[in-house]
C-alpha cells in the first residue's frame, strides 16, 4: 500500500490519482504522521460496498437462525405463491 502525506495530496493530486487508477493500489493519506484516510479507486470501493452488503445479509440470516426466526420451506413456498401469481 502506498502512503502519502496530506500535503503531497494537495500538491500532487492529479499524479496521485493517475497512479491510483493505473495501479489500483489503495493510498493511505497521513496527517501529522497519523493515518487519516484511504484513497481507493471507485470500482474497488463499489466492489467493497457490494461485498459488505452481502456479508451483512448473511449475518442477518445467521442471527435469524440462532434466534429461531425461520420459516419452514413449505410455508415459505406457500407465501411466495401468493406473490408469484
Amino acid at each position: 500500500m502506498k502512503v502519502e502525506l496530506v500535503t503531497s495530496l494537495k500538491r500532487h493530486a492529479t499524479k496521485i490519482l493517475a497512479d491510483l487508477h493505473e495501479s489500483k493500489e489503495a493510498v493511505l493519506i497521513t496527517e501529522h504522521g497519523q493515518p487519516s484516510a484511504y484513497l481507493v479507486d471507485v470500482q474497488d470501493y463499489e466492489f467493497m460496498q457490494r461485498r459488505l452488503a452481502l456479508l451483512e445479509g448473511l449475518s442477518k440470516g445467521e442471527r435469524a437462525i440462532l434466534e429461531g426466526k425461520v420459516t419452514p420451506h413449505g410455508e415459505a413456498r406457500e407465501r411466495m405463491q401468493k406473490w408469484l401469481k
